[in-house]
């Protein structure tokens, strides 16, 4: 009993309200639904039939061959997925919140910054989860993408991932005071993640040195382990490690540098 009263306790008054008021907000915002939900799906099924060589078998020896290109191409989408929501939503809506008074009437209550953070987070890393499952449903359809081999590190790839770079995202969001300064912010971390994620040079074809570097940035350890995942049954250790290192120091530098207004 004493334990689940602390528990209690731990949570924010009005977190709740908070989460519901954000979540409806969420799903008012056409733009940041289409982000966060059907840009995954459109963006792998686009480039799968679109693009020439996606249906290319890979024949060389390893744990990729006897795939489509556009299969091996998932990882690599399913970190895009994350780091559009993260890098340029998020931002923009906590910084604007702070341009226009919001989060300045907000600190009159007795919600702490922590609790205005994790309900971001919470709906951004529940809306991935979403999105990534519709894109893979998808894309197994389409595609014929085979089952992960090992599963809990796919979904832990996926979900420390997630949870990784939107605390990158939230450190922004912490400090930019208008939503262009957020939007430029973001910008110019969001394209070299997609380089070290493997969107436009996938790993099987990534040079060493590139590759090595990409396992120690968020995105590029997040595609790495849902790859592993998906593709063996070796478990990438360090990457998941590098994943877990950024959630934490992320979340608490964004709780140490937000500012209401």
């Amino acid at each position: 009993m004493t334990t689940t009263a602390t528990r209690v306790r731990r949570v924010p008054r009005g977190f709740g309200r908070l989460l519901a008021t954000e979540t409806r907000l969420f799903a008012r915002d056409r733009g940041s639904v289409f982000f966060a939900l059907a840009f995954p799906a459109l963006v792998l099924i686009g480039v799968g039939l679109v693009i020439p060589g996606m249906d290319t078998v890979i024949t060389e020896p390893g744990p990729l061959q006897g795939y489509q290109t556009i299969v091996v191409m998932l990882p690599a989408v399913l970190a895009t997925a994350m780091a559009t929501p993260a890098l340029t939503t998020l931002p923009v809506t906590l910084a604007t919140y702070r341009e226009q008074g919001i989060l300045t009437r907000l600190s009159t209550t007795p919600m702490p910054p922590a609790g205005v953070l994790a309900v971001h987070l919470l709906i951004g890393v529940v809306a991935f989860v979403v999105a990534a499952a519709v894109a893979v449903a998808l894309a197994a359809v389409v595609f014929g993408v085979p089952a992960p081999a090992s599963l809990l590190v796919t979904v832990l790839g996926l979900v420390l991932g997630a949870v990784a770079i939107f605390a990158v995202g939230l450190v922004v969001a912490s400090r930019a005071g208008k939503g262009s300064t957020a939007q430029a912010l973001g910008m110019l971390l969001y394209f070299p993640m997609l380089f070290f994620a493997g969107l436009w040079t996938p790993r099987p074809i990534m040079p060493d040195g590139v590759a090595a570097v990409a396992a120690w940035t968020p995105l590029g350890a997040a595609s790495q382990a849902i790859e592993e995942g998906w593709f063996t049954t070796e478990v990438p250790w360090q990457q998941l490690a590098v994943l877990v290192l950024y959630a934490i120091v992320g979340l608490l530098l964004a709780r140490r540098l937000f500012h209401w207004r």
